[in-house]
């Protein structure tokens, strides 16, 4: 079974910077894509950036130039660097993975449970 656990969400100012991690762990053969996604209160889930296994990227329109998604293969791990945050960032923000549990299978997509941004001064 495979588990996405997420980190570093919290309570920042506007301005202000966080990192979220997102450690994959199981039973898997290879990990493809990996993203992040986001859904405020009332609204629907949105992405917000994806990376893929060759280290492609891309952002929705509202964070290019302050997010930046990166990944440690090595260590099954996506990270997002969120600078210059603003109010209309805040909400819960999900990790996603496609993975495949044995050599040439079918991708599966696996989401974490989220961890909550909130910008606020």
């Amino acid at each position: 079974q495979v588990q996405l656990v997420e980190s570093g969400g919290g309570l920042v100012q506007p301005g202000g910077s966080l990192r979220l991690s997102c450690a994959v762990s199981g039973s898997i053969f290879s990990i493809n894509a990996m993203g992040w996604y986001r859904q405020a209160p009332g609204k629907q889930r949105e992405l917000v950036a994806a990376i893929t296994s060759g280290g492609s990227t891309n952002y929705a329109d509202s964070v290019k130039g302050r997010f930046t998604i990166s990944r440690d293969n090595a260590k099954s791990t996506v990270y997002l660097q969120m600078n210059s945050l603003k109010p209309g960032d805040t909400a819960v923000y999900y990790c996603n993975a496609a993975v495949r549990y044995n050599s040439g299978g079918v991708l599966y997509e696996n989401w974490g449970r989220g961890t909550q941004v909130t910008v606020s001064s």
